[in-house]
């Protein structure tokens, strides 16, 4: 009797056939004792026979419903292997997180105040430092910004925490980060001869959130080795070139028109698209436009199960810009660049910031508001609210953001949407 049989079995009879069945075994079996203990008749051999049958069944369905408790707690993709994290049961509303880089850390770290119920779907298209360095010698999907997500779950406080986000920088290991690294070494340890190509880094990533213990899960959004590609304009030039790889876009003195993948048309990871169905609150970013947000929303299943859900679902606009990603942006640009890649319809509302201090800005260009009269104010509610971090202002606050995030949601409980 395996576990996929268990399954069938589980889903096609009614489990109070079972427990009767189970009972009246056990009846039998308790009576035939009984009989055989105090009868001396030629009926011994006959009782003794329906006491081993009852026993039989009894020790079979106790099996049975063993294994049915364990079917409950299989993730709805068998293929993968891998157990649902129990703090998924926990209070609160279920979120789900987009982005990647650092960015969607912030919103994390801001809405496990709020709920346990938090899945980030993180993009796995980075190919510069340390997780670069893995991905080319180790063949595994990069870890990073894995990594920062599970870190923004866990307890910042924690002595596990900071050993994970700990790197190296001295000596053959400079640049690499501790958490990079176990990750690594996880996925390596899982991997065995049924696993198909990186499904080995889920087994990894369930392993590294179970020892952090962290509110919710860190998914990616999907298993396959993909490279950014985008098409970027030259400073001071009308010719477009071509650059592939995250690490590489930002090395040119120019300014990004559009990002594919390579290859095209890849599958996404099947738990994420089902967490976005069953998801109550959506949240896309912050985070860079074009090399964080994007690469999860051209993986097709992604931005298809945006559409289908019924999730409120809110875009995060960057506080500051990014040169060659962003340079010269305000907030509609942000928005209108979205649309370009995936159209319309992929969220409801955005938030952006609106306060532009001084104080530690340092270099910072903030992204300016959406002109009074832009198109996106028919087409989404925008909301605009101070969203800056104190000491470093081009980011966004994790507090401050969590409360942008819930004010917009709430009135679409109240009106019963959710």
């Amino acid at each position: 009797m395996n576990l996929r049989f268990n399954n069938w079995v589980a889903r096609k009879t009614d489990s109070r056939i079972w427990l009767g069945v189970f009972f009246i075994a056990n009846l039998i079996l308790v009576v035939s004792l009984v009989l055989l203990a105090t009868s001396t008749s030629d009926n011994r051999p006959l009782l003794a026979l329906l006491a081993a049958i009852a026993a039989i069944i009894t020790i079979i369905l106790t099996y049975f419903f063993s294994m049915s408790w364990r079917i409950a707690n299989v993730t709805q993709n068998e293929q993968t292997g891998i157990t649902t994290n129990s703090s998924l049961n926990g209070r609160g509303i279920n979120v789900v997180a987009i982005g990647g880089g650092t960015g969607l850390p912030a919103t994390l770290r801001g809405l496990k105040a709020y709920t346990e119920n938090i899945t980030a779907i993180v993009t796995v298209a980075d190919d510069g430092g340390s997780s670069g360095k893995l991905r080319r010698d180790l063949g595994i999907l990069p870890p990073g910004d894995l990594r920062n997500n599970i870190a923004a779950l866990a307890d910042n406080e924690s002595l596990m925490t900071k050993l994970f986000q700990y790197r190296f920088n001295a000596g053959d290991l400079e640049g690499h980060s501790f958490g990079n690294l176990l990750i690594a070494a996880l996925a390596d340890i899982t991997a065995d001869g049924d696993s198909q190509g990186h499904n080995s880094l889920t087994v990894a990533l369930v392993e590294t959130q179970r020892i952090l213990n962290i509110k919710g899960r860190v998914l990616p959004s999907t298993l396959t080795d993909v490279v950014i590609t985008a098409e970027i304009k030259l400073a001071n030039s009308e010719r477009l070139i071509k650059v592939k790889g995250e690490s590489k876009i930002e090395e040119i003195d120019g300014h990004v028109n559009a990002v594919t993948l390579e290859p095209e048309h890849i599958p996404a990871y099947a738990p994420s698209v089902r967490a976005i169905l069953d998801a109550d609150l959506i949240v896309i970013g912050p985070g860079s436009l074009y090399t964080s947000i994007l690469p999860n929303l051209l993986v097709p299943e992604i931005v298809a199960a945006l559409r289908a859900t019924d999730a409120f679902k809110i875009y995060v606009c960057n506080v500051a810009t990014q040169p060659v990603e962003t340079s010269g942006y305000d907030v509609a640009d942000h928005v209108i660049a979205m649309e370009k890649h995936v159209g319309r319809g992929t969220f409801h509302a955005v938030i952006a910031n609106n306060t532009y201090p001084q104080l530690n800005a340092g270099i910072t260009q903030y992204v300016p508001p959406a002109p009074k009269h832009s198109e996106i104010y028919q087409r989404y509610d925008v909301y605009y609210t101070d969203l800056t971090d104190e000491s470093r202002p081009w980011r966004h606050d994790s507090s401050k953001l969590a409360r942008a995030i819930t004010h917009l949601f709430k009135p679409q409980q109240a009106m019963g949407i959710m």
